[in-house]
């Protein structure tokens, strides 16, 4: 009984937020490969390129570049996480709270809570993740087109003076899009899948910890995946060189054009890697803040 009330003892606010962030980055960099992969094929749909199994690719991949290739961009993925992972969830637990004094924390709750410290936090780490996919992408363009990035800090000082501070913000629209329905379906069903998998016999914390955020993961990675490929059309693109205009406006203009173009399977490309980058993360994240949050009640208080 002692162990169990000095388990549930609240932390505060600012331990959350660390303990999210922290959590977030050891998910960030077990998956990040996947997430490298997952970019590379999905801009590859853009360029024409015939549509491989992601074992292939990741094979051809090392072959041609190496196994650290598969890290490119990790540091803009470390940099993302802090903002991301760290403002996401902890204004997610913020404002849960904040409304539990108010009403009795159900899924609306959870709902209204995922949706706004989802479209904050991407936000926020907007930056970042347009470096995180410049920098992640740069490897596989014909080398007369490369940038050469040296790196995050050079990628993100390029990006800003070369391309002006709105290059960040290019593919804003979809990326807060994809990350307010991240909010809205993962925390919900994560909890409500924990508790299924409970009834079903899978009690061990965990493997129920597991199961609850694969299945999760699968389910948002289904949902958002038309954003992350609008995501990344966006800021990718160039403008016309006859009419100056861009050719990806918005999300939705994005995501119909594509699916008119290309057909509506395309927004799905690269979907495996995706997948695992979700199902992952999700695993990593949260078993990862959990076990922080144990031992800092352990030892802290």
């Amino acid at each position: 009984m002692e162990q169990k009330a000095i388990t549930n003892k609240p932390i505060s606010t600012a331990v959350n937020f660390a303990t999210s962030g922290l959590g977030g980055l050891i998910g960030w960099v077990a998956i990040h490969p996947f997430n490298t992969i997952g970019i590379r094929m999905n801009l590859a749909t853009a360029s024409g390129n015939a549509s491989v199994s992601f074992p292939s690719y990741v094979m051809a991949t090392v072959k041609r570049d190496g196994v650290l290739s598969l890290y490119s961009g990790l540091s803009a993925g470390i940099i993302r996480q802090l903002f991301y992972a760290t403002s996401r969830f902890g204004l997610f637990e913020v404002f849960r709270d904040e409304l539990a004094k108010y009403r009795e924390t159900d899924m609306l709750s959870r709902f209204a809570s995922g949706v706004t410290s989802g479209g904050l936090a991407a936000a926020i780490s907007c930056p970042a993740e347009v470096t995180l996919v410049r920098l992640s992408n740069d490897a596989t363009l014909p080398v007369d087109k490369r940038r050469n990035y040296k790196g995050v800090f050079d990628a993100f000082s390029r990006i800003l003076r070369e391309e002006g501070p709105s290059t960040f913000f290019r593919g804003c629209g979809p990326f807060v899009n994809r990350a307010m329905l991240v909010g809205a379906v993962q925390v919900g069903t994560y909890d409500q899948f924990r508790t299924t998998y409970k009834k079903w016999g899978v009690t061990h914390e965990n493997l129920n910890v597991f199961y609850a955020s694969m299945t999760s993961g699968l389910l948002y990675a289904l949902v958002t995946m038309p954003f992350e490929t609008a995501k990344n059309r966006m800021a990718f693109q160039k403008a016309d060189p006859v009419t100056g205009i861009m050719p990806y406006r918005s999300a939705i203009q994005t995501i119909t054009t594509i699916a008119k173009a290309e057909g509506t399977l395309k927004l799905w490309a690269g979907f495996a890697p995706y997948y695992l980058r979700c199902g992952g993360h999700t695993v990593f994240m949260f078993m990862s803040v959990e076990w922080l949050r144990k031992n800092y009640r352990k030892h802290f208080m």
